[in-house]
């Protein structure tokens, strides 16, 4: 597994400090982390989720220490980059599942020319294929 992508959206807050979206072997995409600027110096923080008791859980995270600090690691290396090359911070942006993206709107509309192919029939073939 390596990571192929990180985008850093710097943001001007007290402790958060960016927004981070990263991308796994070119196909897999994790939204939503974000730096923290705490007691100890910056650190990451996955994606979560506010459970209905007021606590929250993360919706993706790494199972392991070393896989987390090799993100944790590649995540704050860029964000140093991004503040060396004099990215401006934004006002902070809701959560990725609180916003509608152009995909979103069009699924919802019913365009479904970006969607995937049906699923393959009992012998491989998809349905509408010839010969199926």
């Amino acid at each position: 597994m390596n990571i192929t992508d990180i985008r850093v959206f710097p943001v001007d807050e007290d402790k958060l400090k960016a927004f981070v979206t990263i991308v796994f072997d070119e196909c897999f995409v994790v939204s939503d982390i974000k730096v923290i600027h705490g007691p100890n110096g910056l650190f990451i923080s996955m994606p979560s989720k506010r459970r209905k008791n007021g606590t929250f859980r993360d919706v993706a995270h790494p199972l392991n220490q070393e896989t987390r600090r090799m993100i944790e690691e590649r995540i704050l290396a860029r964000y140093g980059e991004m503040l060396a090359t004099g990215a401006q911070p934004r006002r902070p942006r809701a959560p990725r599942e609180a916003v509608e993206d152009e995909a979103d709107r069009a699924f919802r509309e019913g365009d479904t020319s970006h969607a995937l192919p049906p699923a393959a029939g009992p012998h491989g073939a998809h349905p509408a294929a010839p010969g199926a």
